[in-house]
């Protein structure tokens, strides 16, 4: 298998033999560069390669590396497409590439909170205080009691309060309640959500929940007159130059804003840098400086928690995006990151100013990127 990349005038070989030379550079806003160049090790990335084709982190099937305003690393490697009701979640065996569409799973939340931000800054939706059935016609029957009290930004923090679980009930049954969406409720998701007890006080506690943020593309739906899929390219994928985006679409119609996303390497990587570049995509302003810090920043008491799909030990919570820090004392690493079931994942890490995604399939293993990115990459970083 021969793999791209590295320095002009030099090659490097993985103990398999595979040849690297940098990205291709493309007409796409990406400016691309070689490791050496931004300042990172070439031998520990090569040998990071070498473990995943070897495939001691299970089926990654691409990793990308911008630093220092460059691309600089872009593989792709074999495996499955994803097919819900197949064996393992695994369809067809793929070789995959830069023009092929991955599903990015739970990094969509990331980009419905954008949205929000962006809706927020052009007065379609007023605040994140506002509570969620101010833009839910169709859902007033929920409207009681301390839920009237739920929140936008409740649904963006998974602090609704609602009774819910996604993570410990077994998945492709009923029982898991965002799989009990496609199964039970279908025709009308957002009433499967609502209609859940409230065991919290809106604020307070953390309960993952992404019927909250499929309930957020409705409240979109209403409040801008688009759905998400409409609002994102016009507003945020298209200033960006994204032009290759698939939603996925409950039967009723309604967009699955949760996890429904198909985007390409490459674009998670842009909706990286705009993330690090503090809200701005290729000097224009795309998502305000202060939705940026609210999604790197703990929310109230979501902190110490564990992922159990992946190796990341303990991690926070913000604006649907996950908070985490590496090493100690004054050589402390934070980084905050878009994250998807399988081993998909954006992750930003403003110190080193770079943006590292993975996607993969690893829908039915323990993710283990956080043991990737600790022993290969965050030590190649100069």
């Amino acid at each position: 298998m021969l793999i791209t990349l590295l320095t002009p005038g030099c090659e490097r070989k993985s103990s398999g033999g595979s040849v690297y030379r940098m990205p291709e550079q493309l007409d796409d806003g990406l400016t691309t560069g070689s490791l050496e160049q931004a300042g990172i090790d070439p031998e520990l990335i090569v040998r990071a390669v070498g473990t995943i084709i070897k495939g001691r982190y299970g089926e990654i099937h691409s990793m990308l590396i911008y630093r220092k305003g460059m691309l600089v690393f872009e593989e792709y490697f074999p495996g499955h497409t994803y097919v819900w009701d197949a064996p393992m979640y695994r369809g067809q065996q793929v070789q995959w590439d830069r023009t092929m569409l991955h599903q990015v799973m739970s990094c969509t939340k990331s980009v419905t909170s954008a949205c929000f931000d962006i809706a927020i800054e052009k007065g379609i939706i007023e605040s994140v205080t506002q509570s969620i059935f101010d833009y839910l016609p169709q859902h007033q029957q929920y409207n009681t009691g301390e839920k009237s009290g739920i929140t936008i930004e409740n649904l963006l923090t998974m602090t609704s309060g609602l009774e819910w679980d996604e993570w410990h009930a077994p998945h492709g049954t009923p029982a898991n309640d965002v799989d009990r969406l496609y199964f039970e409720c279908s025709d009308d998701p957002v009433s499967c959500v609502l209609e859940k007890p409230l065991v919290s006080k809106p604020g307070e506690v953390f309960t993952y929940n992404g019927g909250g943020i499929i309930t957020l593309g409705e409240i979109m739906r209403h409040a801008s007159g688009m759905d998400i899929a409409e609002f994102s390219e016009k507003y945020l994928f298209g200033p960006m130059g994204i032009d290759s985006i698939q939603w996925d679409r409950f039967p009723n119609g309604e967009l699955e804003t949760g996890g429904g996303l198909h985007l390409r390497p490459r674009d998670m990587i842009k909706f990286g840098v705009t993330y690090l570049n503090d809200g701005i995509w290729d000097g224009k302003r795309i998502i305000s400086s202060g939705w940026v810090k609210k999604s790197a920043a703990v929310y109230g008491n979501n902190s110490g928690i564990r992922i159990p799909i992946e190796d990341s030990g303990r991690n926070g919570y913000g604006y649907t995006w996950w908070i985490s820090e590496f090493g100690g004392g004054t050589r402390r690493i934070s980084m905050f990151r878009a994250n998807g079931w399988g081993g998909q994942v954006i992750m930003v890490l403003p110190e080193k100013e770079t943006v590292v995604v993975f996607t993969g399939g690893n829908y039915t293993t323990r993710s283990s990127l956080f043991n990737l990115l600790k022993r290969y990459i965050l030590p190649s970083l100069n």
